[in-house]
């Protein structure tokens, strides 16, 4: 089914009012074919070619028997992945769609396995970041399928359009924070509930307001997501966390991917260790017990 912001991407393609337009009414553009079979081979190529990644795998807690290993890192780097981040078909494409200079604000893998991925409740990505002291929603992260992401194995949902309510309060549900879900099921009567189906390599641009979830994955079929957040150089946050202060961001032509022969050297990226970063919820924590 076709989405209601959908573009196909070229070379030639460009931010343009309607596109923008489309982004500033629903919360997202969805950009088919960003990444093409030889860059999804060479990121598949840093994360399993060696242990330079993986050896900084971590989940926070099993979630009703389930779990979802994730790697995180504040600085994009100048291996593969951080060239995807740098590209211009990425940020560039980002930094047009928030209006102003954005700058990495961290990059997520998410390796939800067949059977055993756990389900993300449903929340907003500034529902968290507002206590880390990002004071405006200027924000927004781009979801790089790197399988084909399908409801049968946890494709990402959406409210269509939420992102337009504003910070929503967020309550703890088991390990996770949840929007409070008397005002979701408000909400969701007005911003219609939406599956976002996507091919491995497929992009979604979305708002850091937009509610959004995606179910357990029990199918048989992993699917694996390279997930980079995006804050504007003007909102720099005003407390120091476990995410980056304003860093200026070097972004690099879209060819600079293919160009890229470093898959083991991770200088500089910076990884996140729960058991080190412990601003993670410490922030969330006291705000939402105040």
């Amino acid at each position: 089914m076709t989405s209601f912001s959908e573009y196909t991407f070229s070379e030639n393609f460009e931010v343009t009012e309607e596109v923008r337009r489309d982004f500033d009414e629903y919360g997202y553009i969805l950009l088919r074919g960003v990444l093409d079979q030889e860059e999804l081979s060479m990121i598949e190529k840093a994360i399993t070619g060696s242990d330079a990644i993986t050896q900084h795998l971590y989940y926070d807690t099993e979630y009703e028997g389930k779990k979802t290993d994730k790697v995180m890192w504040s600085h994009p780097g100048s291996d593969v992945t951080g060239m995807v981040a740098r590209s211009k078909k990425i940020a560039g494409v980002m930094e047009k769609l928030l209006g102003g200079e954005i700058y990495h604000y961290h990059t997520k893998l998410m390796m939800k396995e067949g059977g055993i991925g756990a389900r993300h409740v449903w929340h907003q990505d500034y529902g968290y970041w507002y206590h880390n002291g990002c004071l405006f929603p200027d924000m927004g992260t781009v979801f790089l399928a790197l399988d084909p992401c399908k409801k049968e194995n946890s494709c990402l949902q959406i409210l269509r359009g939420s992102h337009k309510c504003g910070r929503i309060e967020h309550r703890p549900v088991k390990q996770q924070y949840a929007v409070d879900e008397e005002r979701r099921v408000d909400i969701s009567q007005r911003c219609p509930h939406q599956y976002i189906e996507m091919e491995a390599g497929d992009a979604l641009f979305f708002h850091c307001n937009l509610i959004h979830s995606s179910s357990d994955n029990t199918s048989n079929r992993r699917r694996w997501a390279f997930l980079t957040a995006y804050n504007r150089a003007s909102n720099n946050p005003i407390i120091e966390h476990h995410h980056p202060q304003y860093t200026p961001l070097h972004q690099v032509p879209n060819m600079a991917i293919k160009e890229c022969m470093n898959y083991t050297n991770m200088e500089g990226k910076i990884f996140l260790d729960p058991k080190r970063d412990s601003t993670i919820k410490t922030n969330f924590r006291k705000h939402s017990q105040a």
